[in-house]
């Protein structure tokens, strides 16, 4: 093993999957998902060491074929986390990037914007969108986040929160959409900024409160510490984890900070065969 780096990205790879089994190596366009996602990685941010954590050889395979580096990790992981805390215990890095292995449209902004909040102090750093449309902020699968006045995560659902009670509306008018493309809340107070990314954002700043979106989609990247990456498994399960099946409520529940970035460039995870349909329109729209 060489000298290790300060900071890495790890994609934690399970090759079984219930809704969509076996889908990293699901082929669109003739390559499997997983060996998109690690070459867009590749090209996005191609200075940062890559490694694929993997429960099969299956998935070594496919991704050390084309010269990216592996760790195996024991298939019999509950969470994506606990694989990516024991790749990480061989490898050593000082702040992990975790990519998760059905997101291949993730970009150079969006490391950056982790790293960033990493580099600034975070323990734990994730990123969150704002919601488009009324359907996908009723979808139990397409996590909501509520933040706190310092852009840090208040609550992740799988419900669509908040709930505007007084809106005429109902949920539609959590998301008009203003000049700029952002989505506003009503008020006026003031807060720490909110780092945002994206193309039609220009240049990276910070958001003061106005402008933070109110219906916000979690987006599955993450930034630790090292040394929060192997707290996490040593953290008791939460009562909201258990309820909600999301694993970054445990951190909440026990106290700890997670810090949010704002991102408006795109992403899909693929979750399932539709999913991965949608993907594949992308591709031939894009062209070879």
């Amino acid at each position: 093993m060489t000298a290790s780096p300060d900071l890495a990205i790890i994609v934690p790879c399970r090759l079984e999957s219930t809704r969509f089994p076996r889908k990293l190596l699901h082929l669109i366009k003739g390559k499997p998902l997983l060996l998109w996602v690690a070459e867009r990685i590749r090209e996005q941010v191609p200075a940062l060491p890559l490694w694929f954590a993997v429960d099969d050889e299956r998935l070594r395979d496919c991704v050390a074929a084309a010269g990216f580096r592996t760790v195996m990790t024991d298939a019999g992981h509950a969470s994506g986390t606990d694989r990516l805390a024991e790749a990480n215990a061989q490898i050593g890095a000082a702040r992990v990037i975790n990519v998760q292995a059905d997101e291949p449209l993730m970009s150079a902004g969006q490391i950056e914007a982790l790293a960033g909040l990493l580099a600034a102090g975070a323990q734990m750093a994730t990123l969150v969108t704002p919601f488009r449309r009324e359907e996908d902020f009723l979808d139990p699968n397409q996590v909501k986040v509520v933040l706190r006045r310092d852009g840090r995560a208040l609550y992740f659902s799988r419900s669509p929160i908040p709930h505007e009670r007084a809106a005429a509306g109902g949920a539609r008018s959590l998301f008009p959409a203003s000049a700029n493309g952002l989505l506003h809340p009503s008020g006026t107070e003031e807060a720490a900024g909110v780092p945002l990314v994206g193309a039609r954002s220009g240049a990276s700043r910070a958001l003061s409160r106005p402008e933070i979106p109110v219906a916000l989609r979690h987006l599955g990247l993450y930034g630790y510490t090292a040394g929060m990456l192997a707290k996490i498994g040593r953290l008791p399960r939460g009562r909201y984890e258990d309820l909600e099946k999301l694993e970054q409520l445990r951190v909440l529940e026990s106290g700890y900070d997670i810090h949010c970035a704002l991102t408006e460039e795109p992403s899909i995870g693929i979750d399932t065969p539709e999913d991965a349909a949608a993907f594949e329109r992308t591709v031939f729209d894009r062209g070879p």
